[in-house]
Protein backbone atom coordinates (compact mmCIF):
# COMPACT_ATOMS: atom_id res chain seq x y z
CA UNK A 1 0.00 0.00 0.00
CA UNK A 2 1.47 3.57 -1.16
CA UNK A 3 0.48 6.18 1.74
CA UNK A 4 0.32 9.40 0.27
CA UNK A 5 2.40 12.73 1.50
CA UNK A 6 -0.25 14.91 3.61
CA UNK A 7 -0.51 18.21 2.30
CA UNK A 8 1.09 21.47 4.16
CA UNK A 9 -0.86 22.42 7.26
CA UNK A 10 -0.73 25.71 8.67
CA UNK A 11 1.85 25.09 10.80
CA UNK A 12 4.21 24.21 7.78
CA UNK A 13 2.90 27.86 5.91
CA UNK A 14 3.93 29.45 9.24
CA UNK A 15 7.50 28.04 9.63
CA UNK A 16 8.67 28.58 6.17
CA UNK A 17 7.54 32.02 5.89
CA UNK A 18 8.49 32.90 9.74
CA UNK A 19 5.42 34.17 11.03
CA UNK A 20 2.90 32.95 13.59
CA UNK A 21 0.06 30.14 12.83
CA UNK A 22 -2.12 32.70 13.70
CA UNK A 23 -1.16 34.84 11.09
CA UNK A 24 -1.38 32.81 8.57
CA UNK A 25 -4.91 31.54 9.42
CA UNK A 26 -6.27 34.92 9.49
CA UNK A 27 -4.42 35.89 6.22
CA UNK A 28 -6.28 33.04 4.91
CA UNK A 29 -9.61 33.74 6.20
CA UNK A 30 -9.46 37.35 5.88
CA UNK A 31 -10.02 37.68 9.61
CA UNK A 32 -8.00 39.74 12.00
CA UNK A 33 -5.24 42.47 11.48
CA UNK A 34 -2.90 41.58 8.67
CA UNK A 35 -1.03 44.04 6.30
CA UNK A 36 -2.54 43.36 2.40
CA UNK A 37 1.64 42.68 1.63
CA UNK A 38 1.95 40.24 4.06
CA UNK A 39 -1.80 38.50 2.57
CA UNK A 40 -0.83 38.34 -0.32
CA UNK A 41 2.05 36.88 0.28
CA UNK A 42 0.95 34.29 2.54
CA UNK A 43 -1.33 33.39 -0.19
CA UNK A 44 0.39 33.27 -2.90
CA UNK A 45 3.08 30.62 -0.94
CA UNK A 46 0.12 28.87 0.19
CA UNK A 47 -1.03 28.27 -3.44
CA UNK A 48 2.65 27.22 -4.14
CA UNK A 49 3.00 24.50 -1.85
CA UNK A 50 -0.37 23.36 -2.61
CA UNK A 51 -2.61 24.03 0.55
CA UNK A 52 -5.80 23.26 0.82
CA UNK A 53 -7.88 24.47 3.32
CA UNK A 54 -9.44 22.05 5.62
CA UNK A 55 -13.57 21.89 5.73
CA UNK A 56 -13.77 19.79 8.78
CA UNK A 57 -11.43 22.45 10.13
CA UNK A 58 -13.22 25.42 9.38
CA UNK A 59 -16.78 23.77 10.56
CA UNK A 60 -15.58 23.45 14.12
CA UNK A 61 -14.22 27.33 14.03
CA UNK A 62 -17.72 28.83 12.68
CA UNK A 63 -20.41 26.33 13.26
CA UNK A 64 -21.16 25.76 9.66
CA UNK A 65 -20.70 23.09 7.41
CA UNK A 66 -20.58 24.82 4.14
CA UNK A 67 -22.56 22.99 2.40
CA UNK A 68 -26.26 23.12 1.26
CA UNK A 69 -29.06 20.56 1.33
CA UNK A 70 -31.38 20.11 -1.88
CA UNK A 71 -34.66 18.22 -1.75
CA UNK A 72 -36.33 16.77 -4.61
CA UNK A 73 -39.52 15.36 -5.52
CA UNK A 74 -38.48 12.43 -7.47
CA UNK A 75 -35.22 12.25 -9.47
CA UNK A 76 -36.31 9.75 -11.72
CA UNK A 77 -38.24 12.83 -13.29
CA UNK A 78 -36.21 13.96 -15.99
CA UNK A 79 -36.71 17.48 -14.76
CA UNK A 80 -35.38 17.50 -11.39
CA UNK A 81 -31.65 16.53 -12.27
CA UNK A 82 -31.84 19.98 -14.39
CA UNK A 83 -32.88 21.97 -11.09
CA UNK A 84 -30.04 19.59 -9.54
CA UNK A 85 -27.70 20.78 -11.86
CA UNK A 86 -28.60 24.70 -11.74
CA UNK A 87 -28.64 24.83 -8.02
CA UNK A 88 -25.07 22.85 -7.54
CA UNK A 89 -24.02 25.61 -10.03
CA UNK A 90 -25.19 28.37 -8.12
CA UNK A 91 -24.22 26.85 -4.58
CA UNK A 92 -20.96 26.18 -5.96
CA UNK A 93 -20.39 30.00 -7.47
CA UNK A 94 -21.60 30.99 -3.52
CA UNK A 95 -18.69 28.72 -2.41
CA UNK A 96 -21.19 25.60 -0.65
CA UNK A 97 -20.85 22.44 -1.47
CA UNK A 98 -24.74 20.12 -2.25
CA UNK A 99 -26.04 17.30 -0.73
CA UNK A 100 -29.26 15.70 -2.51
CA UNK A 101 -31.89 14.02 -1.24
CA UNK A 102 -34.51 12.19 -3.07
CA UNK A 103 -38.33 11.80 -1.88
CA UNK A 104 -39.58 9.39 -4.14
CA UNK A 105 -42.73 10.51 -5.02
CA UNK A 106 -43.81 10.09 -1.85
CA UNK A 107 -44.65 12.85 0.85
CA UNK A 108 -43.74 10.91 4.08
CA UNK A 109 -40.24 9.93 2.58
CA UNK A 110 -39.93 13.70 1.68
CA UNK A 111 -40.45 14.83 5.20
CA UNK A 112 -37.48 12.35 6.24
CA UNK A 113 -35.22 13.43 3.54
CA UNK A 114 -35.81 16.68 5.25
CA UNK A 115 -34.55 15.12 8.77
CA UNK A 116 -31.90 13.36 7.38
CA UNK A 117 -30.36 16.61 5.81
CA UNK A 118 -30.79 18.20 9.05
CA UNK A 119 -28.98 15.94 11.22
CA UNK A 120 -26.07 15.65 8.38
CA UNK A 121 -25.59 19.43 9.76
CA UNK A 122 -26.31 21.29 6.13
CA UNK A 123 -26.26 25.35 6.60
CA UNK A 124 -29.44 25.87 4.53
CA UNK A 125 -32.05 23.88 2.27
CA UNK A 126 -33.64 24.04 -0.86
CA UNK A 127 -37.15 22.47 -1.02
CA UNK A 128 -38.74 21.37 -4.43
CA UNK A 129 -41.76 20.30 -2.24
CA UNK A 130 -44.64 17.90 -3.17
CA UNK A 131 -47.92 18.84 -1.77
CA UNK A 132 -48.28 18.85 1.87
CA UNK A 133 -44.77 18.63 2.75
CA UNK A 134 -43.84 19.78 6.36
CA UNK A 135 -41.04 22.31 5.45
CA UNK A 136 -41.64 24.24 8.91
CA UNK A 137 -40.07 21.06 10.46
CA UNK A 138 -36.71 21.94 8.87
CA UNK A 139 -34.34 23.18 12.04
CA UNK A 140 -32.40 25.55 9.21
CA UNK A 141 -32.74 28.11 6.93
CA UNK A 142 -35.06 26.73 3.72
CA UNK A 143 -35.70 28.50 0.31
CA UNK A 144 -38.61 27.01 -1.44
CA UNK A 145 -38.93 26.41 -5.36
CA UNK A 146 -42.49 25.87 -6.41
CA UNK A 147 -44.74 28.12 -7.98
CA UNK A 148 -46.15 31.57 -6.74
CA UNK A 149 -49.17 30.18 -4.68
CA UNK A 150 -47.22 27.68 -2.49
CA UNK A 151 -47.36 29.47 1.00
CA UNK A 152 -43.48 30.29 1.83
CA UNK A 153 -42.37 30.13 -1.77
CA UNK A 154 -39.05 31.86 -2.60
CA UNK A 155 -38.62 32.09 -6.32
CA UNK A 156 -40.47 30.13 -9.08
CA UNK A 157 -41.02 30.04 -12.58
CA UNK A 158 -44.00 32.16 -13.67
CA UNK A 159 -45.96 29.00 -14.62
CA UNK A 160 -48.96 31.39 -14.99
CA UNK A 161 -47.73 33.19 -17.69
CA UNK A 162 -46.30 30.32 -19.47
CA UNK A 163 -49.99 28.55 -20.36
CA UNK A 164 -51.07 32.39 -21.32
CA UNK A 165 -47.93 32.01 -23.78
CA UNK A 166 -49.22 28.43 -24.88
CA UNK A 167 -52.51 30.11 -25.01
CA UNK A 168 -51.96 32.71 -27.19
CA UNK A 169 -49.80 30.94 -29.06
CA UNK A 170 -52.26 27.78 -30.23
CA UNK A 171 -54.81 31.40 -30.59
CA UNK A 172 -52.62 32.61 -33.35
CA UNK A 173 -53.15 29.38 -35.15
CA UNK A 174 -56.15 29.29 -34.87
CA UNK A 175 -57.32 26.95 -32.58
CA UNK A 176 -60.80 26.86 -30.90
CA UNK A 177 -61.06 24.19 -29.12
CA UNK A 178 -57.75 23.52 -25.95
CA UNK A 179 -57.85 20.22 -24.47
CA UNK A 180 -55.58 20.25 -21.71
CA UNK A 181 -53.48 17.35 -20.29
CA UNK A 182 -52.41 17.16 -16.83
CA UNK A 183 -51.71 14.04 -14.46
CA UNK A 184 -52.19 15.75 -11.20
CA UNK A 185 -54.90 17.88 -10.36
CA UNK A 186 -53.23 19.08 -6.72
CA UNK A 187 -50.14 20.24 -8.33
CA UNK A 188 -49.87 23.53 -7.35
CA UNK A 189 -47.45 24.24 -10.19
CA UNK A 190 -49.63 21.91 -12.95
CA UNK A 191 -53.25 24.06 -11.77
CA UNK A 192 -51.06 27.63 -12.47
CA UNK A 193 -49.87 26.28 -15.40
CA UNK A 194 -53.82 25.19 -16.47
CA UNK A 195 -55.44 28.56 -14.98
CA UNK A 196 -52.73 30.71 -17.34
CA UNK A 197 -54.17 28.44 -20.15
CA UNK A 198 -57.49 29.13 -19.61
CA UNK A 199 -56.99 33.19 -18.75
CA UNK A 200 -55.36 33.37 -22.41
CA UNK A 201 -58.20 31.87 -24.47
CA UNK A 202 -59.26 34.66 -26.95
CA UNK A 203 -63.64 35.01 -27.49
CA UNK A 204 -64.62 32.25 -29.31
CA UNK A 205 -62.16 29.69 -28.14
CA UNK A 206 -63.11 26.98 -25.69
CA UNK A 207 -60.72 24.46 -23.34
CA UNK A 208 -61.70 21.07 -21.22
CA UNK A 209 -59.03 19.59 -18.59
CA UNK A 210 -57.88 15.92 -18.97
CA UNK A 211 -56.49 14.61 -15.50
CA UNK A 212 -54.38 11.88 -16.14
CA UNK A 213 -54.41 10.17 -13.00
CA UNK A 214 -58.88 10.37 -12.59
CA UNK A 215 -58.47 8.10 -15.42
CA UNK A 216 -56.06 5.43 -14.71
CA UNK A 217 -57.69 4.87 -10.99
CA UNK A 218 -60.61 4.26 -13.29
CA UNK A 219 -59.44 2.25 -16.23
CA UNK A 220 -55.65 1.52 -14.99
CA UNK A 221 -52.16 2.90 -15.27
CA UNK A 222 -51.16 3.24 -19.19
CA UNK A 223 -54.36 3.54 -20.30
CA UNK A 224 -55.63 5.17 -23.67
CA UNK A 225 -56.34 8.58 -22.79
CA UNK A 226 -59.35 9.12 -25.54
CA UNK A 227 -57.59 11.54 -27.66
CA UNK A 228 -58.83 10.25 -31.46
CA UNK A 229 -62.40 10.90 -29.62
CA UNK A 230 -61.45 14.12 -28.24
CA UNK A 231 -60.30 15.13 -32.12
CA UNK A 232 -63.64 13.88 -33.58
CA UNK A 233 -65.27 15.81 -31.00
CA UNK A 234 -63.54 19.24 -32.64
CA UNK A 235 -60.70 19.44 -29.98
CA UNK A 236 -57.51 20.29 -32.63
CA UNK A 237 -55.08 21.21 -30.09
CA UNK A 238 -53.63 19.34 -27.16
CA UNK A 239 -52.00 21.53 -24.37
CA UNK A 240 -50.47 19.26 -21.87
CA UNK A 241 -48.50 20.74 -18.66
CA UNK A 242 -45.43 18.70 -19.00
CA UNK A 243 -43.41 17.20 -21.91
CA UNK A 244 -43.55 13.74 -20.22
CA UNK A 245 -47.60 14.27 -21.07
CA UNK A 246 -46.91 15.89 -24.04
CA UNK A 247 -45.09 12.46 -25.35
CA UNK A 248 -47.91 10.71 -24.28
CA UNK A 249 -50.36 12.73 -26.37
CA UNK A 250 -47.95 12.61 -29.46
CA UNK A 251 -47.33 8.54 -29.39
CA UNK A 252 -50.84 8.04 -28.96
CA UNK A 253 -52.46 10.60 -31.55
CA UNK A 254 -49.51 8.94 -34.20
CA UNK A 255 -50.55 5.50 -33.15
CA UNK A 256 -54.27 6.67 -34.15
CA UNK A 257 -53.34 7.73 -37.17
CA UNK A 258 -53.71 11.55 -36.53
CA UNK A 259 -51.01 13.67 -38.36
CA UNK A 260 -49.33 16.04 -35.74
CA UNK A 261 -49.47 18.87 -36.89
CA UNK A 262 -51.28 18.81 -40.07
CA UNK A 263 -54.57 17.38 -37.95
CA UNK A 264 -54.15 18.30 -34.45
CA UNK A 265 -51.29 20.26 -32.50
CA UNK A 266 -49.80 19.39 -29.03
CA UNK A 267 -47.68 21.62 -27.07
CA UNK A 268 -46.22 20.64 -23.12
CA UNK A 269 -44.13 22.34 -20.79
CA UNK A 270 -40.48 22.07 -19.40
CA UNK A 271 -38.41 21.93 -22.57
CA UNK A 272 -37.10 18.44 -21.51
CA UNK A 273 -33.64 17.07 -22.97
CA UNK A 274 -35.27 14.90 -25.73
CA UNK A 275 -38.02 17.70 -26.69
CA UNK A 276 -36.01 18.68 -29.89
CA UNK A 277 -35.64 15.02 -31.01
CA UNK A 278 -38.71 13.65 -30.81
CA UNK A 279 -40.87 13.67 -34.02
CA UNK A 280 -42.41 16.01 -34.32
CA UNK A 281 -39.89 17.92 -32.74
CA UNK A 282 -42.16 19.48 -29.58
CA UNK A 283 -43.29 22.60 -28.83
CA UNK A 284 -42.90 23.88 -25.34
CA UNK A 285 -42.30 26.28 -22.52
CA UNK A 286 -39.13 26.44 -21.06
CA UNK A 287 -38.02 27.38 -17.79
CA UNK A 288 -34.63 29.76 -16.85
CA UNK A 289 -33.38 27.57 -14.28
CA UNK A 290 -30.15 29.13 -14.15
CA UNK A 291 -31.82 31.95 -12.94
CA UNK A 292 -34.08 30.57 -10.69
CA UNK A 293 -31.47 28.65 -8.49
CA UNK A 294 -29.52 31.49 -8.62
CA UNK A 295 -31.88 33.43 -6.68
CA UNK A 296 -32.48 30.35 -4.23
CA UNK A 297 -29.76 30.09 -3.68
CA UNK A 298 -28.75 33.97 -2.77
CA UNK A 299 -31.77 34.32 -0.80
CA UNK A 300 -30.72 30.99 1.24
CA UNK A 301 -27.14 32.56 1.78
CA UNK A 302 -28.45 35.67 3.09
CA UNK A 303 -30.83 34.12 5.34
CA UNK A 304 -27.96 31.97 6.59
CA UNK A 305 -25.68 34.78 6.82
CA UNK A 306 -28.10 36.97 8.97
CA UNK A 307 -29.91 34.16 11.18
CA UNK A 308 -26.62 31.41 11.86
CA UNK A 309 -27.47 27.40 10.79
CA UNK A 310 -29.65 26.14 13.28
CA UNK A 311 -32.51 28.46 13.60
CA UNK A 312 -35.00 27.42 11.37
CA UNK A 313 -35.98 30.05 9.07
CA UNK A 314 -38.31 30.45 5.67
CA UNK A 315 -37.07 32.44 3.21
CA UNK A 316 -40.43 34.22 3.14
CA UNK A 317 -39.88 37.62 1.66
CA UNK A 318 -42.44 37.97 -1.40
CA UNK A 319 -42.15 35.14 -4.39
CA UNK A 320 -39.95 36.09 -7.47
CA UNK A 321 -41.50 35.14 -10.60
CA UNK A 322 -38.82 34.48 -13.50
CA UNK A 323 -40.68 34.65 -16.98
CA UNK A 324 -40.89 31.21 -18.68
CA UNK A 325 -40.14 31.21 -22.74
CA UNK A 326 -42.04 30.17 -25.37
CA UNK A 327 -40.20 27.72 -27.73
CA UNK A 328 -41.42 27.02 -31.12
CA UNK A 329 -41.01 24.04 -32.87
CA UNK A 330 -42.75 21.45 -35.14
CA UNK A 331 -45.94 19.91 -33.27
CA UNK A 332 -47.79 23.05 -33.62
CA UNK A 333 -48.79 24.12 -36.65
CA UNK A 334 -52.24 26.44 -38.00
CA UNK A 335 -55.83 24.60 -37.05
CA UNK A 336 -57.07 22.10 -39.36
CA UNK A 337 -60.88 23.34 -41.21
CA UNK A 338 -63.40 21.76 -39.06
CA UNK A 339 -64.50 18.96 -40.94
CA UNK A 340 -67.90 17.14 -41.49
CA UNK A 341 -68.49 14.82 -38.73
CA UNK A 342 -68.32 11.36 -41.35
CA UNK A 343 -64.50 13.24 -42.70
CA UNK A 344 -63.77 12.97 -38.84
CA UNK A 345 -64.66 9.17 -38.08
CA UNK A 346 -62.57 8.22 -40.72
CA UNK A 347 -59.63 9.22 -38.80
Amino acid sequence: MVSQRPGPNLSRIATSLGVSVATVSNALSGKGRVSEALIEKIRSHAAELGYVPSQAGRALRTGRSGVLGLVLPDIANPLFPKIAQAIEFAASAAGYGVLIADSRGDISAQTEAINRLVERGVDGMVIVPRRATRISAASCPVAVIDTASTPGNTVAADHWQGGREIAAHLAGLGHKQILIIGNNHESNVQNDRAGGIRAGLQPGMRSETLWVERLENETGAGCRLGLAEKARQGFTAFAALSDLQALRALTELQQEGISVPADVSVTGFDDLIWSPVVTPSLTTVRMDMDTIAEIAVSALVDRINENGTREGVMVTAETERVPMQLIIRQSSGPAKPAQKTSEMENL
